[in-house]
């Protein structure tokens, strides 16, 4: 089970960079990244119809782990399609109210959601025997609607609500960048070289190529929801430094025979000596 859903997993993240790496819009990418998702979801429904979960502990895993984290990367594209296609083509005022309404929208989930979410956050066990088994619950759960319309088979009284708390978790990450931008371009202000004319990056563009692959492979970012040529550019601009062919920028990197990360050991082995050295003083 826990290698098929690697494997699986692996093939629905090449498939997502393949399409952010794309040099075309959000509500494009969204476009061909969601078919590519319901294709894997397909493929797993059809594998646990034929599979017999080892033990409870097992299903409770695949219900509360597996399944929410692979279906809420397609809800959460799905949500972000819906976003883009119904942005106002109006006033920044408009469309910053339109993103602040589906804000306050997922914030209202949370608040219905408050107690279950608690729960989540704090890693609890106690219930899931309850709330990630495909059993019949009792109905004092506060059951969805849409829980009648479930397939018995693949779902269970709470996964679904697990789906979209993470994927709440990611849209409001994603709405905070929308609405930062629109704020920023509200305000008319120029690039960080504006402000920062002397902040000037003196090592190789290879080097800085290290930070940015870095921090996209970590997701560090707005959790992995930001173009990687979105981030070169931002970098590029605060240091004073071209950085629009970071494709071909990698590429360098991944050519190297020896010590492909050569910057980031170089950066690691420096802070190192320093805080030695801190501490010896």
């Amino acid at each position: 089970m826990e290698n098929y859903i690697s494997s699986l997993k692996d093939k629905v993240f090449q498939n997502i960079q393949e399409v952010e790496k794309m040099e075309c819009s959000v509500l494009h990418k969204s476009k061909l990244i969601v078919p590519r998702l319901e294709s894997a979801f397909e493929e797993l429904k059809s594998f646990v119809s034929n599979y017999s979960f080892k033990d409870e502990d097992e299903e409770i895993f695949f219900f509360k782990e597996m399944k929410p984290q692979l279906f809420s990367q397609l809800i959460y594209y799905n949500e972000v399609y819906n976003i883009e296609i119904r942005m106002p083509a109006g006033s920044i005022g408009s469309r910053k109210e339109y993103l602040e309404r589906i804000q306050n929208q997922i914030k209202f989930f949370f608040d219905m959601n408050s107690e279950f979410y608690q729960y989540y956050r704090s890693g609890s066990t106690y219930l899931d025997q309850i709330y990630f088994l495909r059993r019949k619950p009792c109905i004092q759960l506060q059951l969805d609607s849409s829980y009648f319309e479930r397939d018995c088979c693949f779902s269970t009284c709470y996964g679904l609500k697990m789906t979209q708390i993470l994927t709440n978790e990611r849209l409001l990450s994603y709405l905070n960048v929308k609405l930062a931008k629109l704020q920023q371009e509200g305000m008319e202000i120029g690039s960080y070289t504006d402000f920062h004319p002397d902040l000037k990056w003196t090592e190789k563009k290879t080097a800085l190529g290290e930070i940015i692959y870095g921090i996209d492979s970590l997701r560090s970012v707005c959790f992995g929801n930001v173009n990687i040529k979105v981030l070169a550019k931002e970098l590029g601009d605060l240091f004073n430094v071209d950085m629009s062919n970071i494709f071909q920028i990698y590429g360098d990197i991944r050519k190297r025979k020896i010590d492909r990360t050569e910057y980031l050991n170089r950066m690691i082995d420096a802070l190192r000596r320093r805080m030695d050295e801190d501490d010896n003083k």
